[in-house]
């Protein structure tokens, strides 16, 4: 390093000189590793951000992938759940469904649930032969609720029973006529108290799964309560995406009809 004296100042002057000098040094140093540092960590935060977005994409597109492995199940297009003791349950989502679960789904071991309030759905427990259990019958009566035309109203129940298939029929009686997605209802019926009682949840395949709160947490990880209230179900539909995941017309089509609010 090259010194430059200044032969018109004294010693003690030079060295004030190059003390002056150093100390401006220093401050340039201290300032240049600041702004080091806060670019470093500006870089790191940046890189985060981009390592986040593309952990985001790549769930996405997991999830796109694993929607096209998965083929839809056939009774996915009907109202449907799984009850705590892991039984199929299916219901119409309208006339036409009511008509067609009860026509081309029912089998003679199965169990049939209605109420008596027209603008109900008919609810089918697959039993495959086995004898389903109290809790089951009872899941199914509360969910006959929960997607009727009660729940719609804000009843908080209304008289349900359960059949066996042999007693529904579409044949009229005489001089009665037999609209489409009704049935004729003969012999012994057995009633049941529901209670308004329903949960949205996420399968582990990511299905959207709506039921009764004991069916929903014994097959979902993550769920949700929604009771009877004042929001469409296309508001509490995106609070739900954001909790669960899944897509919102998905979440749409499985939630009761009416308004609808979020159990805390």
């Amino acid at each position: 390093m090259k010194i430059t004296i200044n032969p018109k100042l004294s010693v003690e002057q030079n060295a004030q000189v190059y003390f002056e000098k150093a100390k401006q040094a220093r401050k340039k140093l201290e300032g240049a590793r600041k702004a080091l540092e806060i670019s470093l960590k500006k870089r790191e935060a940046e890189l985060r951000e981009k390592e986040d977005k593309l952990e985001k994409i790549k769930a996405e597109h997991e999830l796109l992938a694993s929607k096209e492995r998965r083929k839809a199940e056939w009774y996915e297009k009907f109202r449907w759940f799984f009850s705590s003791e892991g039984f199929l349950v299916i219901g119409g989502r309208d006339a036409t469904t009511n008509e067609i679960v009860v026509k081309k789904h029912t089998d003679r071991d199965d169990v049939v649930f209605h109420t008596d309030m027209a603008g109900s759905p008919f609810f089918i427990v697959k039993t495959g032969g086995k004898e389903p259990g109290e809790q089951t019958l009872q899941e199914v009566a509360d969910a006959t609720l929960c997607f009727s035309r009660a729940w719609k109203m804000g009843l908080g129940t209304t008289p349900t029973f359960w059949v066996r298939p042999e007693q529904v029929s579409k044949e009229a009686n005489p001089g009665e006529y037999m609209p489409k997605g009704a049935f004729m209802i003969r012999g012994k019926t057995n009633y049941m108290v529901p209670a308004p009682n329903c949960a949205v949840g996420a399968l582990d395949d990511g299905r959207i799964m709506c039921g009764p709160v004991s069916a929903v947490k014994a097959h979902c990880r993550k769920h949700i309560i929604v009771v009877q209230g004042r929001k469409r179900p296309s508001e509490i539909a995106k609070t739900v995406r954001k909790k669960l995941g899944g897509e919102l017309d998905e979440i749409i089509r499985v939630l009761p009809a009416g308004e609808l609010e979020m159990k805390a």
